[in-house]
């Protein structure tokens, strides 16, 4: 005998009024950041906490696109773009030989990945600054990109081996059974199981260096090697701030990195939440 659950039409009522309280929480400084830009620069202080303008205009927009902000923004997408590639193919390749083969110093070498997420960034700026000095890559997009794939390695290495380990390792042997090397097995059977696990990581790694600030601060100086969380700063002056004109650039920055995780969502998706459980 079939049972019909009927829903609480007070419990959907709730589950509805929380998804969009969360969606304008969530949204609203969004809204607020492209409310700040499209606002005269006469009326920002005046009608700075009112919830709609009384007046818009582009001129924001239009002396950001002007300015040096499209180098900042193509500087951060060579960066970004370049360190979540190296990160996700390092990763993928160490967080398969976690996953499959047992050697000497595996453990130590897991705990050490997990001792460099100990310290904080403050704490290890100084020495990497003497590192890239010392190798004549300061003001240089590639001090840059190295940094970030470093940096980002241990948490990319753990979220792919997590992957792996949820790939049945039965796959692998049947297709070697077939005459496949190890190679082609991992690149005919288990490399199309991965894209999901890719997308996570290749999503995780742009978000975080699209918005790092601190080291693109302390290794570029020259104007033209500037990523876009460091123009940001050009806004702000000794005695004032170009509000308009910050928050038409921060939303011209959402620009691409929408579009990138618009483009890989499903594998994003799909990666985080298989990746997450083993078997």
């Amino acid at each position: 005998m079939s049972m019909i659950v009927r829903r609480s039409p007070l419990r959907t009522a709730g589950k509805y009024a929380a998804i969009g309280f969360y969606l304008i929480f969530a949204l609203f400084p969004i809204y607020w950041l492209i409310k700040i830009a499209l606002t005269p620069d006469a009326l920002i202080y005046t009608e700075g906490t009112r919830m709609l303008p009384s007046a818009l205009t582009f001129d924001n927009f239009a002396a950001v696109l002007q300015s040096d902000f499209l180098g900042y923004f193509t500087n951060s997408l060579i960066v970004s773009l370049g360190a979540a590639a190296g990160t996700t193919l390092i990763a993928a390749a160490a967080g398969y030989c976690f996953s499959r083969f047992r050697f000497a110093g595996k453990r130590a070498i897991i705990a050490l990945l997990l001792v460099t997420q100990m310290f904080p960034l403050l704490m290890i700026i100084a020495p990497i600054y003497k590192i890239v000095a010392g190798l004549g890559l300061l003001n240089s997009l590639v001090s840059l990109i190295v940094v970030y794939t470093a940096f980002n390695i241990p948490f990319a290495t753990f979220l792919m081996q997590s992957f792996f380990d949820g790939i049945p390792e039965d796959l692998e042997e049947a297709a070697m059974m077939d005459g496949c090397t190890r190679f082609q097995a991992l690149r005919k059977v288990v490399f199309p199981l991965t894209l999901p696990g890719l997308g996570a990581t290749l999503g995780f790694v742009f978000t975080a260096a699209w918005s790092e600030l601190l080291f693109a601060l302390m290794l570029i100086s020259r104007n033209d090697s500037m990523t876009f969380p460091v123009g940001l700063l050009t806004f702000v002056s000794k005695f004032s701030v170009d509000w308009g004109q910050m928050m038409a650039a921060g939303t011209l920055a959402l620009i691409p990195s929408c579009l990138f995780f618009i483009f890989i969502q499903r594998y994003l998706v799909q990666g985080l939440t298989s990746g997450a459980v083993k078997g």
